[in-house]
């Protein structure tokens, strides 16, 4: 996509140099005092909530705490608080018209650029050339410096309070700016074009994530701050080009994300953001909305909409995620695209989301000045979908919604997955994926696959005897296939090779009056065979069938029926599906060759 603005170096002359200030900055009252009274009184709360909040210490054995026992929380809690704390001072500062920054600004500008790393702790050392052995990676090397999507966005955080209160840190001190030029430029922007082995980066590797597109937006709006030198914009920019190219190398043509919609806010949404600053630095001259993968990508998270907050969730994705919706807007406006303008309204939110999980300073300030507050029609899901480089089938008809998924277990956000089905009913969930847990040690080690959220047995898929689905590159679905009324695959290779199976096909459709589920396996040796349904609601057996919220669960003959109660202790998970979720299991006799049909209907 950007390869030929990278050949012809077109930028040099198309960079409006210097780089206007991407917002206005506090000085300019007539910007801020104009703003929507609603959004005016969002600052003041924002700023009011943290103003007696002191800046958290940062410890060393907080940030040994992951290297020691896997715990990401202990340094990541007090690590955000800082910057949401800064971001809210600078906010709080700007509204007001003080002048002279807040000694709250002052202090956490301080405090941030004192911290001996900017890298999380959980990312020290992650695939990092030069990093230190194993053993002596519970602390950062200071003489090493590695740019993750937390450096990054802390040089976009500290890029954006220097430019919206460059004279008021002055008349603290002109030292305050030039300290956060000396950091930005040693932590991040020097790394960025001096190193070719960062993984993200897309040299080394090119299995890229939303790493890549999150970092590099972060780096090129601190470069639009800071470098006013045209030819090192030019050769930032086209290094941050050729980056994204990599990225868009392997997104499949139909746009989605393997990730899931949970991801989009960071992976196409973090594209958005670069392309955004791409017109921003060349005065408007140089605009890319018209490549289709492109449009595909933005378009992604409507299409996967389930209606109410519910997403398709697959992978690492919560059923609930969180949607930018001023994102979704602004890419609905640049494809010239009503539905998805109107989506983005429908995910408005509000100024405090953008800083409540990783602050976004960027995205709250866009929302800021260029959002326009929602308050459209209702809008409708969008009706049936197939994603046929992800596998994706998602059905509606009358009240039911299925959604089938193939695809391969492999993946740095994946689960054991291959063939699973959810099912909705009235917009409600009845069959679901369990989604996401709250990152730990584990969750990205060897031992990632004994979460139970990950594993095949916890999702909607046969176990064949005691064998579950297992994780590799070669564990995907055959034999795929889009149906007019639903999906069909073969699950086999996702069996390690032990398990026998020869065949494990599953037909899953949608009509009118419920979801109907048929599986055909054969087996080198007679196995048992356990068919396994996740549920958000409190299961009864009811002669053979099993009952639950709306739905009935119908075997077409008698099995051995157990059900286990998943209490939902996680808090990440518990955003989505408070209290339990219900595993339930239909168990054959042994044999070689089995067929099971299941009719799922509104009780």
């Amino acid at each position: 996509m950007f390869e030929k603005i990278i050949r012809s170096h077109i930028l040099r002359d198309m960079l409006a140099m210097p780089v206007a200030p991407l917002f206005p900055p506090a000085s300019d009252r007539s910007a801020w005092a104009g703003l929507p009274s609603d959004k005016c009184s969002a600052l003041r709360r924002l700023a009011e909530a943290w103003a007696g909040e002191p800046y958290p210490p940062l410890l060393a054995s907080q940030f040994m705490a992951f290297g020691r026992a896997g715990d990401r929380a202990r340094y990541e809690t007090p690590y955000f608080a800082r910057r949401r704390k800064l971001c809210a001072a600078v906010l709080g500062a700007c509204a007001s018209g003080d002048m002279a920054a807040p000694d709250d600004v002052v202090n956490g500008i301080w405090l941030i650029c004192e911290e001996t790393s900017w890298v999380i702790s959980a990312h020290n050392g992650s695939d990092h050339p030069g990093v230190l052995p194993a053993s002596e990676r519970l602390l950062p090397d200071v003489t090493n410096p590695y740019v993750d999507l937390f450096a990054a966005q802390t040089a976009m955080i500290l890029s954006l309070a220097t430019q919206l209160l460059g004279d008021g840190l002055d008349a603290v001190s002109p030292l305050v700016r030039r300290r956060v030029r000396r950091e930005v430029e040693k932590r991040v922007l020097t790394p960025f074009e001096t190193r070719d082995d960062f993984w993200w980066m897309g040299v080394t590797r090119r299995d890229l994530n939303n790493w890549t597109p999150w970092i590099v937006s972060n780096v090129l709006l601190t470069a639009c701050a800071w470098v006013d030198d045209r030819l090192r914009l030019e050769a930032l920019f086209e290094r941050g080009l050729a980056m994204l190219d990599r990225y868009l190398a392997v997104i499949p043509a139909d746009g989605s994300c393997d990730e899931g919609p949970g991801y989009w806010s960071m992976a196409g949404g973090a594209l958005l953001d670069a392309l955004q600053l791409l017109e921003h630095a060349t005065g408007g001259r140089l605009s890319l909305w018209d490549d289709p993968k492109l449009g595909n990508l933005l378009r992604f998270p409507m299409r996967m909409w389930l209606g109410g907050d519910w997403f398709v969730n697959y992978a690492d994705c919560d059923a609930k995620p969180d949607i930018p919706g001023e994102r979704l807007r602004y890419a609905g406006e640049k494809l010239g695209d009503p539905a998805l303008v109107a989506f983005g309204r429908r995910f408005g939110g509000s100024l405090e989301a953008h800083l409540a999980d990783t602050p976004q300073l960027w995205r709250l300030l866009c929302d800021l000045f260029h959002g326009d507050g929602g308050g459209e029609a209702a809008i409708v899901p969008p009706g049936d979908v197939w994603l046929p480089d992800l596998q994706l089938r998602v059905l509606r008809r009358g009240d039911f919604t299925l959604v089938c998924k193939g695809g391969v277990n492999a993946g740095g956000h994946s689960h054991n997955d291959c063939g699973s089905f959810m099912m909705w009913v009235g917009g409600e969930p009845e069959i679901v994926d369990a989604g996401n847990m709250t990152y730990t040690g584990r969750t990205f080690s060897a031992e990632r696959y004994t979460l139970w959220n990950t594993r095949a047995m916890y999702h909607s898929v046969p176990m064949i005897g005691s064998f579950e689905q297992v994780n590799g590159v070669d564990h995907r679905a055959r034999d795929v296939e889009m149906l007019p009324d639903g999906m069909g695959l073969d699950m086999a290779p996702t069996y390690p090779e032990g398990a026998g199976v020869a065949e494990c096909r599953r037909r899953a459709t949608c009509s009118a009056s419920g979801c109907r589920i048929e599986d055909l396996i054969r087996l080198e040796e007679a196995r048992p065979v356990t068919e396994v349904f996740l549920l958000r609601n409190r299961p009864m057996i009811e002669g053979g069938d099993v009952c639950a919220g709306r739905i009935r669960i119908a075997p077409d003959r008698p099995m051995d029926v157990g059900i286990e109660e998943i209490p939902v202790t996680d808090t990440r998970m518990a955003r989505s599906y408070p209290g339990s979720l219900w595993r339930v299991c239909f168990t054959t006799r042994e044999s070689c060759d089995i067929r099971l049909r299941f009719e799922i209907s509104e009780r």
